[in-house]
């Protein structure tokens, strides 16, 4: 009797269920319009980790949406040039793109943040102001007077120093140079006397090869062997001291987010979300092995010397406190960064940097 109870009672769930799949897959459709949007890129194809997280980003919307929002992604140069993402994405040209803010610093200082403000703080500090120091917030209210609004984006920790065609021993060696270098870094190294040169990745190999340009910076040991850097230069410097964690950012133009559907707009975060913790460990796992066959080949990894790097620190923080004097939009975003840099690096100084120190002298000794 009980048996034939519940075969009856679960022929009547089968058939609730199969008449609620027909009431629901309308619904469903109508909640997930079909949509199309591109996305333009600051960076070429042949970086699989920078331009690779708009691909990966691209596919993760699309199999969460079912292919109804489809997000096309563009190499730099197939719409804009990879130094206007900016401009596309304000004026409508493009839905959204993926970028590196610093390069937009002549816009206003405070494109800056995003990325990552020289000599400030490592990957995880500076992840950690952005997610809940109140830094993206800041930075997104700021970025209302450009018409779009940022989700971060990947990033690629702590940057090396570039690529010299002569040793650098003190600041009089860099006198002179001109030295391809994002953001912050060109300003400070200019007052120094460098003669610095913004330029996109894929116009950097050409550059430095045919002498524009003596010395230049991308990423670090993965991307600079793509991009071929160490067969037009021989001396390889540590560290970025102006890119310690090095921000992406994928920007979306207002109008169109405004008229995204709040489960697409949930859908879009979700999804940078997961390329911000996909190319950091990408990085790190693919950048050893890398540095190894680029010494291999004779490249010549040189740190940069104190003799350096405390000038270049002392002239940062200089020129911080100017533009804090003259500007109040950087001063507001600034006076947020500074206090929360000296509690991280308080906190890593305890236990981090304990950890790291001990356990990088052990694996010196081959333990």
């Amino acid at each position: 009797m009980q048996r034939r109870k519940f075969i009856r009672t679960a022929g009547i769930g089968a058939a609730a269920t199969a008449a609620a799949s027909t009431v629901a897959a309308p619904a469903i459709a109508q909640a997930m319009p079909e949509i199309k949007w591109r996305l333009t890129s600051s960076f070429p194809k042949s970086l699989d980790t920078l331009y690779g997280g708009s691909e990966l980003f691209a596919k993760v919307v699309g199999d969460m949406t079912d292919g109804k929002f489809q997000i096309r992604p563009f190499a730099s140069g197939e719409i804009v040039p990879g130094l206007q993402v900016a401009d596309a994405v304000q004026n409508g040209t493009v839905e959204m793109g993926q970028t590196a803010s610093y390069y937009f610093f002549g816009k206003h200082p405070n494109f800056v943040f995003e990325t990552g403000l020289p000599f400030t703080m490592n990957m995880r500090q500076y992840y950690a102001w952005l997610y809940f120091g109140g830094g993206h917030d800041l930075i997104n209210e700021f970025y209302k007077e450009y018409n779009f609004r940022s989700f971060i984006f990947g990033g690629t920790g702590c940057q090396m120093g570039g690529w010299f065609r002569k040793e650098i021993k003190t600041m009089e060696d860099l006198k002179g140079l001109k030295f391809r270098v994002g953001g912050f870094a060109g300003l400070i190294l200019e007052r120094l006397g460098v003669v610095p040169q913004q330029i996109a990745g894929g116009d950097i190999y050409p550059a430095l090869e045919k002498g524009t340009i003596d010395a230049c910076e991308w990423v670090g040991p993965y991307d600079d062997e793509k991009l071929g850097f160490n067969k037009v230069a021989k001396y390889y410097y540590y560290p970025g001291w102006w890119e310690g964690a090095s921000v992406g950012s994928l920007y979306i133009n207002n109008d169109a987010w405004a008229k995204l559907p709040k489960n697409y707009q949930s859908i879009v975060e979700t999804a940078a979300g997961l390329v911000t913790s996909w190319m950091v460990p990408k990085y790190d796992a693919l950048n050893p092995a890398a540095l190894r066959r680029l010494v291999a080949a004779g490249t010549e990894l040189r740190p940069f010397p104190r003799a350096i790097l405390e000038p270049c620190f002392a002239e940062a923080y200089k020129y911080y406190d100017e533009l804090s004097a003259k500007d109040p939009k950087f001063k507001k975003i600034y006076d947020s960064l500074k206090p929360f840099r000296a509690d991280q690096n308080l906190w890593f100084r305890v236990a981090e940097n304990t950890f790291d120190n001990f356990n990088f002298s052990m694996s010196a000794q081959g333990r």
